[in-house]
């Protein structure tokens, strides 16, 4: 957190980061999504001194939006970032699969 951050943003922090490392995000994530998190409402509620143009006219906070857009860009992850997660899993066949047939033996 930066320095001269209030407690409210500390105790946000603290809870965010606890709830990403409770779905089994790595400590360094999980420092990573709360950071980014209260530095994005620090910014909509005019705590910090820069901002950017998304952090302030989003119409949804990053809490409420919840991970919405996440590793979903046009049309989500590729077939390769895929493939990756499904040989971390194990998952067999997945060598012949298509970027559909991935995301289904994922259960995306």
């Amino acid at each position: 957190m930066p320095q001269g951050s209030s407690a409210k943003r500390e105790r946000q922090y603290e809870h965010i980061k606890e709830g990403a490392e409770k779905r089994g995000a790595s400590k360094g994530r999980a420092k990573e999504i709360a950071a980014r998190t209260v530095n994005k409402e620090r910014a909509r509620s005019g705590e910090s001194r820069t901002a950017s143009r998304t952090s302030v006219q989003d119409p949804k906070s990053a809490s409420r939006r919840g991970g919405e857009r996440s590793h979903r860009g046009a049309q989500g992850p590729t077939r390769d970032q895929l493939y990756a997660e499904a040989r971390k899993r194990g998952i067999s066949g997945r060598s012949s699969m298509n970027k559909q047939e991935l995301t289904h033996a994922l259960g995306r």
